[in-house]
Formats: C-alpha cells, structure tokens, sequence
C-alpha cells in the first residue's frame, strides 16, 4: 500500500472540516473496550516466552528522569544504566533510549559515547504545555540541536479540550517542522496527549488521529506528571487507531504508553495487547516505548530469577 495521506486533504483544510471529521469517528464502546482490555490482561504465557518478553521490554523503554532536581551526574548514571543494565550480565539487552529535560540532553548524549541508545528531550514546556507558540518552538530546536534524537512534545490540552482541533493539529505541524535540522535529518516525534486529562475515551481516539494526521512517529499516552496516566483500556485505543491508520494509509505510527507502568506483569500485559491488537509489525523499540523509570529494575529482578532461579531483590539492582 502506498504511504499516503491524500485521503485526508480535505479533512485539515479548516476547523469545521477538521471538526466534522473527528465527530465523525464511530463512538468507543468503553464496556467492550475495557473488556477486552481486561481480558488480553489474563493471558499467561510460558517461561520461555516470559524470557523472550522481559528482554524486549527492556528493549523497548524510555529511562526517564524528569525532576527538578536533576544533575548531569544523575543523568550520566542513568545512561550509563540504559547502556548496562545489568553489570552482572553483559547479554542485558540496552534500553531503546534516555529520556531528559532539554538541558541535559548534551550531558546525556556525552555519556552515551556512541552507545545505539536515543536520547529522546520532552519539550514544548513539558508537562503542562501553557507556553506561547515561539517559546515551544524554542524549547524544541535548543534540544534537537543539543543532539535530541527524539523529542516527546505535549498537546495544549486547553485548546483540544474548548474544541480547537485545527489549533492542535498546527501546533504538532510546527514541532514537527521544528525537529529538521540543517542537514535535514530530523529527530522523531512523539505526541503527548495526557490521556488523563481528556475526560473521555472519544477524545482520546480524535487526538490519536490529530496527532498521526500532523505527522507524529509515535502517539503516546501520558507525562506521567498526573493522576492517571497509560492503562490497558487507553493503549488499547490508541494502538486500535494506528492500526486503523495504517490500513487507510499504508503509514505506521508508533505508541508510547507511559506512567504507571512498573512491573514485569504490566509489561507483559501491554506487550500482549500488542500483538493481538497490532501484531510483531509493532513488536520492536522503533515502533512501541515504555515511558517508565522504575519498570526496568523490576524487569531485571525478574530477568535474574529466571536465570538463577532466586529472586534476587531490590539490592541486587542500581537505584535510580
């Protein structure tokens, strides 16, 4: 299938047509959907499939420190964390990237040294996205040209919320447009929606679709930053909708949940709703994340308990 977004010229021509076509969405069922949410969530799988998932996994997360009190040394010892996870066992998979503040970008990027680990920025005054235009943009290009590979933004949800889907939609065109470099390669996006914060299961399918209209590589769930953040039911949603855009446009989008994920047994179960929503086209680190910052020791204490068969506990693994 060709990648193409012609299909839906129309559809970003103007608020009104952008409006009707979100409204025109079919409704989401949230009794099916959380059922089956919660079904996909009772799937066992055996040990050597429990091996296979707590290394993708690992693969497949974001280490992120995003706290005021941040330190280049704090950053430094979570990459070198991302590049070894576990100094006991060099096969460890790395993590698929560092995710920090635009200002230690640099410091994180120094300590990768080479390592194929990303360092992916938040940005557009991450977490709560309350800043003028030229400020976000601002915040954007400072951390690509730090060297950001990836850049995770956040919707006003303001503006989404009061029913300025056109506003959105330019406001993810402009980020997008802000991730090129001189040399043209630009950094990936990731769209923030803070699905907590948008009320409704509907509104988290049109921002889905706001989102991979304007260009996002992935969609992502929450900052992490309130109350509730990924579950089952809205990761769900949200992988049903690139599955769906990419029937209509032959393009695949990416899916980040993140926030409250952190055990191995959550992992498993968004792993599951992977590959029974989306299948193995999804199932690497370029195309689905785990925003987490506690998930991965757990998932190397469970790693060294199928290894060693004792559960090593919490000391056995680096504090972050």
């Amino acid at each position: 299938m060709p990648t193409t977004l012609t299909a839906f010229a129309d559809v970003t021509t103007s608020d009104s047509a952008l409006r009707r076509f979100l409204h025109g969405l079919p409704g989401v069922d949230t009794v099916g959907l959380e059922a089956r949410a919660a079904s996909l969530g009772t799937r066992s799988i055996k040990t050597t499939a429990k091996a296979y998932a707590i290394d993708l996994a690992i693969s497949m997360i974001d280490l992120t420190t995003l706290e005021g009190a941040d330190t280049p040394g704090k950053v430094r010892a979570l990459s070198a964390k991302a590049v070894n996870p576990d100094p006991t066992d060099r096969t460890t998979p790395m993590t698929a990237a560092v995710c920090v503040y635009p200002d230690m970008v640099a410091t994180a990027k120094a300590a990768l040294n080479g390592a194929d680990v990303k360092v992916a920025s938040v940005a557009t005054a991450f977490p709560a996205g309350r800043a003028a235009l030229p400020v976000k943009l601002a915040d954007t290009r400072d951390a690509v040209a730090a060297g950001a590979d990836e850049i995770d933004m956040v919707i006003d949800r303001g503006a989404f919320l009061a029913g300025r889907y056109l506003e959105t939609y330019e406001l993810i065109k402009a980020i997008k447009e802000a991730c090129v470099r001189p040399d043209a390669t630009a950094a990936r996006l990731k769209v923030i929606f803070e699905t907590g914060e948008l009320s409704t299961y509907d509104n988290i399918r049109r921002a889905s679709w706001i989102g991979m209209l304007a260009g996002a590589d992935f969609i992502k769930t929450s900052t992490g930053k309130v109350g509730v953040n990924a579950t089952p039911a809205n990761t769900l949603l949200m992988l049903e909708a690139v599955r769906d855009f990419r029937e209509q446009t032959g393009i695949q989008i990416g899916v980040k949940p993140a926030g409250g994920i952190r055990t191995t047994k959550d992992a498993i179960k968004f792993l599951v709703l992977v590959n029974e929503t989306v299948g193995e086209d999804w199932l690497s680190n370029h195309w689905f994340r785990f925003g987490a910052s506690s998930l991965l020791n757990d998932l190397l204490m469970q790693r060294q308990k199928l290894s060693t068969g004792r559960y090593s506990g919490p000391d056995y693994v680096t504090v972050d």
